[in-house]
């Protein structure tokens, strides 16, 4: 069986991506969280993202690509996190 290098890279560099996707939230819930401020970001593009990635795990669970179930995933968590934070400091 041969090895296809450009395939091996191919998934790495898309795991990378969907591992950076999912950490490019994190500073947006760590600014919201530090002021306590969450009226520049819009709810209704952050609930959209939540959506889209939950019917991607979905989609991923059900062709079993555990890359990108995973990926999502982590997304999922992060970018809820956003979701979460702009809720909680709306109603305040």
């Amino acid at each position: 069986m041969e090895y296809n290098y450009l395939e091996y890279f191919i998934e790495l560099v898309f795991a990378a991506g969907l591992f950076i996707n999912a950490v490019l939230f994190i500073p947006q819930a760590i600014e919201i969280y530090r002021t306590k401020d969450s009226h520049g970001q819009s709810l209704l593009t952050f609930a959209g993202f939540n959506v889209i990635q939950l019917f991607t795990i979905l989609h991923a669970y059900i062709h079993e690509d555990r890359i990108l179930l995973l990926g999502y995933l982590l997304s999922l968590i992060t970018c809820g996190a956003v979701t979460f934070l702009i809720v909680l400091y709306r109603s305040k």
